[in-house]
């Protein structure tokens, strides 16, 4: 990577892995130049911005030169009230009333590495030869309001990390109104919109639709980053397809109220900027005080959306996830929710345990239901203390037992929320977020603890440090099981009420931060309701999200794609559970529910003494299977074949190792197609030089192809024939494994 600057002509050229970044200083005003693939470097790229004049209602900030106009100028960071019609990347409310500042260029820094975000969590670097990051500082001179752009650029991702520090120097108080993490600006609207939308049940789904004239606007207002819309959104060329064609991608580190939007104006130039949703939202900078925005990780690929997907899955895997589990494989586990809801014992968590242990499974997870008087979802969230009803010994007897069992032993957790029926919620009724005299709105009969109060964190942290001393846990799940509502603080003052959802979530940041760190052999899950807070924030503390509280195995081949556009498998927890399905109601097979549950994090959630031999059997060989495909899912590259967005709902992927020596491709059949026709599987990612032979298949290929020798380039062009798989909901996996040539 390298940042090249050109003082005399204003010139900042940014190159990472594969693509160019380029910012042009025009009268004071950064402006962007170009975002692509990389350039060489040479003065000629101070010639390809082009300014021309238009007419009065594009005005002109400089009167001497008609061309230079605000409202046509693509720029960095844009303002409104000083030309500039377009959505703005800040507005700021002054000590006069007015909402008039005017940032201009006052200097720049070079730093190697990429410097920490105080108090927020961000993509780093293990040492400084990795990345160099750009400071490029702006002042308003009125206010005296300084604000830097951060940019950091990486020798091996194509990827460009912004964020933007305001810093008060002035003497009055400021109102932060926005504040974007990143604003770019394309010289053109021909783009399609890619993002991710769903439901709970039905996250990050696939959508793709063209630009046009006025906007696009992905937002959550719901207090996190939410099921219904992810942070993240991508322009696409429109005949980009997977595998080739120009595509830039956004992604927020954030987990709270979020807005990402992209503009087509009157010269249809487009205007994208994603960072924290300014609706319901300010914050009050005092003299001498800043205010950091959360980081966006800009990523550029010429190879499609699995180019883009890739850089980020690599960059997310290794420099957005951290601890001991960032590159260790995980384990497999067996969660009792959906074989026990809150009706168990001892004995019987035991009894699961044992039927686990024989099975080749590796952990226990106790789910909701263990403390308080917690018989139900009606009470005792807040009352971290066992319920000896339930467990006589005590979370340290059930864990021995379960340790006796060679399981390793996990457990759920909701710390964020309070039920009003709790010992908690009675001794501190003010906790919650609420605004004093209104209705106190409840979701599964529970309300929101005030993370932005320090002494509900503090108490969060002495309370759950408690709870994971008790026993030896070696795992979390960390639920969130409703929105905000009621987003007030009973500590803040009258005029920073609308900073609060933010200080909640810079509340939670800290207390996972001292909780990790307290505790680091212990892998983390994030949870919310499933996917409503399945975003890169969370991934800095805790390494993998339960993917969604849907375990059909057909649904999730929807999720578990959608989210895959962003974020790496290691990331998602993916379970085999009981049928019919808790969820949908529909019936499939074991064999398919486990293929799926294999491209994740794998696990099961069902009751596993109610298994047939026949079934016991089977899943011996899917932990088998899996122990030796892990580290390929977990830790290889990902390449998507067949999307379920697409024809008939037939879905296919596979993960090849960083050396293209091995494989593992998973093809699954949703309906069954009466005399079709030949239907092929086309593969990627492998060295079209190897040799590969197909093994270790348990499923209709192994009498097809078992054992079989196919060159890389036969299986990428040709591929292998999958029109013979009979019947709906069936799935095929196999392993390929490149041979010495000779």
């Amino acid at each position: 990577m390298n940042i090249h600057v050109n003082e005399a002509l204003g010139l900042f050229h940014l190159q990472s892995k594969d693509c160019s970044y380029i910012i042009q200083l025009v009268e004071g005003y950064p402006a962007h130049v170009y975002w692509g693939a990389r350039l060489h470097h040479d003065k000629s790229l101070a010639n390809i911005l082009e300014l021309r004049e238009r007419c009065s209602f594009s005005p002109n900030p400089v009167p001497s030169n008609r061309t230079i106009s605000l409202d046509t100028l693509p720029q960095e960071y844009p303002q409104y009230g000083t030309s500039d019609f377009r959505q703005p990347a800040y507005q700021v409310a002054l000590a006069d009333g007015s909402r008039i500042t005017e940032l201009k260029y006052s200097g720049y820094r070079i730093v190697p590495g990429k410097p920490k975000l105080e108090g927020l969590p961000a993509v780093y670097t293990e040492s400084d030869d990795e990345a160099s990051t750009l400071f490029l500082i702006l002042e308003d001179q009125y206010s005296g309001l300084k604000t830097t752009l951060l940019y950091t650029v990486f020798a091996n991702h194509s990827a460009i990390v912004r964020s933007t520090l305001f810093e008060h120097k002035g003497s009055a108080v400021i109102n932060i109104e926005q504040a974007m993490s990143a604003s770019v600006d394309f010289a053109d609207s021909n783009y399609q919109a890619l993002y991710l939308s769903g439901a709970w049940v039905r996250e990050r789904h696939i959508q793709r639709r063209d630009l046009g004239p006025g906007a696009i606007r992905l937002e959550s207002r719901r207090g996190s980053s939410s099921h219904q819309m992810n942070p993240f959104l991508a322009l696409l060329r429109p005949d980009a397809t997977e595998d080739r064609g120009d595509v830039y991608g956004f992604s927020l580190v954030y987990s709270s109220n979020f807005v990402a939007q992209a503009e087509v104006e009157q010269f249809s130039q487009t205007r994208v900027s994603i960072g924290i949703n300014p609706f319901d939202f300010s914050w009050r900078l005092e003299p001498g005080q800043s205010f950091q925005t959360p980081e966006a990780v800009l990523v550029f690929s010429e190879e499609g959306l699995g180019g883009m997907s890739r850089t980020y899955h690599r960059l997310y895997r290794t420099r957005l996830c951290r601890g001991v589990y960032r590159d260790k494989e995980r384990p497999i586990l067996v969660n009792n929710w959906e074989a026990t809801y809150f009706n168990f014992d001892a004995d019987k968590i035991e009894a699961i345990a044992k039927e686990a242990g024989p099975l080749g499974i590796e952990l226990f997870v106790l789910d909701d239901g263990w403390f308080g008087k917690r018989d139900n979802d009606d009470t005792s969230l807040g009352d971290w203390f066992e319920d000896r009803r339930k467990l006589p010994g005590g979370l340290a007897d059930l864990a021995k037992r379960v340790n006796e069992q060679g399981l390793q032993f996990g457990l759920w957790v909701e710390p964020e929320m309070v039920s009003p029926d709790s010992e908690l919620y009675r001794k501190h009724p003010d906790w919650c977020l609420h605004a004093e005299g209104r209705r106190r709105t409840e979701g599964r009969s529970q309300l929101v603890l005030d993370l932005s109060r320090k002494e509900v964190c503090d108490y969060l942290y002495e309370t759950l440090s408690s709870v994971f001393s008790i026993a030896p846990i070696t795992y979390v799940k960390w639920d969130m099981n409703r929105n905000m509502t009621e987003i007030a603080s009973a500590t803040a003052s009258n005029e920073r009420q609308k900073e609060t959802a933010h200080r909640y979530m810079l509340g939670l940041y800290d207390l996972l931060e001292r909780l990790t760190s307290r505790f680091p052999n212990i892998l983390f899950e994030s949870c919310s309701g499933g996917g409503g807070r399945f975003d890169p924030g969370m991934l800095y503390y805790m390494p993998q999200t339960w993917t969604s509280d849907d375990t059909d195995a057909i649904e999730r081949l929807a999720i578990q794609y959608g989210t895959s556009i962003v974020y790496p498998a290691s990331t998602m927890g993916a379970h085999v559970s009981s049928v019919p399905n808790h969820q949908v109601g529909r019936i499939t097979s074991l064999a398919i529910r486990g293929d799926v549950a294999m491209s994740g994090n794998f696990g099961y959630e069902l009751d596993l003494t109610a298994f047939t031999k026949e079934e016991e059997e089977l899943a011996a060989k899917q932990i088998a299977q899996y122990k030796e495909i892990r580290s390929l899912v977990q830790q290889g590259n990902m390449y998507r074949l067949l999307s379920p967005f697409e024809g008939r709902g037939d879905t296919a992927w596979m993960f090849v190792s960083e050396d293209q020596s091995e494989a593992f491709v998973a093809y699954f059949r949703v309906l069954a197609q009466p005399n079709g026709p030949i239907r092929r599987l086309t593969l990627k990612g492998l060295d079209p030089e190897k040799k590969y032979k197909i093994e270790d298949s348990v499923s209709p290929f192994c009498s097809a192809f078992g054992g079989e020798i196919f060159g890389g380039d036969r299986l990428m062009r040709i591929g292998l024939v999958v029109s013979d798989l009979a019947g709906d909901f069936v799935s095929s996996t196999f392993r390929l494994k490149a041979i010495p040539c000779g």
